[in-house]
């Protein structure tokens, strides 16, 4: 979904965008099931989950939520206000994800693919406008790609190729038939290719796409900041306050995105334990509906942002 607040030209632009990709005939259908999910507060509750089935090939995101919830709508009908009168706010409103990328536009003027993951989420958008991308629709966007028809090359860069979280964040991608060239860190840099970063932070940090994090949420949309020295991961609520620092052990799964560039992905921690940690949580149930996760050698993975008041 697109910020609440439009320039005027902007709006009348993205208004036509809408028009035309309401306008798509039927067409042919696709054969892979697109799955719906509908969630609140960062993915911390889920409204709705389906798996919509031979859809037609001009599908848009918001006829295939149309077709399971009620919906009401903004804008001339191409942003969606309501999900089943779960409704957007002062503070909170709805933002959508295909393959785990927030889309650059409205509902209606997306298409759909077969096998995409579709995901609202009703969240607090105050300390993060956008979050350019989230880990909650593993093993997408690797199986099928970022909202495309084609799937991406992969690849994973460790900084030990023969350490144990290499070879476990390599497992998982072929559990889904999913071929992944490894290597060294910064070792090559292709715009059409989705990489996973392994290792400790105070390594990983040296790429471009990882060191965002340390930023906070308004920068990179992950609502964790390493330290640069890679001794702790704060660990941040909604509004962007750390209530929370993980320490030796300690390990973050998280996605980012710069510019048009494609989805980076870090399996990171304060050290190799950490790093081991992360690892683990890196499938498809340890990641489900979640924006990132924080791992630890000490206790259960959690959902980030972490609810205020947590410890």
């Amino acid at each position: 979904m697109l910020r609440r607040v439009l320039a005027p030209a902007a709006m009348a632009a993205v208004l036509c965008a809408l028009a035309a990709g309401c306008g798509l005939g039927a067409g042919s259908t696709q054969d892979d099931p697109v799955t719906v999910t509908v969630t609140r507060d960062f993915g911390g509750s889920v409204v709705q989950q389906r798996t919509a089935s031979k859809l037609p090939s001009s599908e848009t995101v918001m006829r295939v939520l149309q077709r399971g919830a009620d919906v009401s709508t903004r804008y001339g009908g191409g942003f969606v206000q309501c999900i089943d009168r779960l409704c957007g706010g002062s503070r909170v409103d709805w933002f959508y994800f295909v393959d785990g990328v927030e889309a650059p536009k409205g509902a209606a003027a997306t298409s759909v693919h077969g096998g995409d993951r579709i995901w609202w989420d009703r969240r607090d958008w105050r300390a993060a406008q956008r979050v350019p991308a989230v880990v909650g629709s593993f093993p997408e966007p690797f199986l099928h790609g970022p909202g495309t028809e084609k799937r991406l090359p992969v690849r994973i860069e460790c900084a030990d190729t023969s350490s144990p979280a290499c070879a476990a964040v390599e497992k998982a991608l072929v559990h889904y038939g999913i071929p992944a060239a490894k290597g060294t860190l910064n070792s090559s840099f292709t715009r059409d290719t989705l990489r996973v970063l392994v290792g400790p932070w105070k390594q990983v940090r040296v790429d471009p796409a990882a060191v965002a994090l340390e930023d906070g949420p308004q920068a990179s949309g992950v609502f964790a900041e390493p330290r640069p020295d890679g001794t702790a991961i704060a660990l941040l609520d909604a509004r962007g306050r750390a209530i929370r620092s993980l320490g030796a052990g300690g390990g973050l799964v998280a996605a980012t995105r710069a510019g048009g560039d494609q989805p980076v992905w870090t399996v990171t921690g304060t050290d190799e334990a950490g790093v081991q940690a992360a690892a683990t949580a890196f499938s498809e149930a340890g990641l489900r509906n979640r924006f990132a996760v924080a791992a630890s050698t000490a206790a259960a993975p959690l959902a980030l942002p972490l609810e205020a008041g947590a410890r």
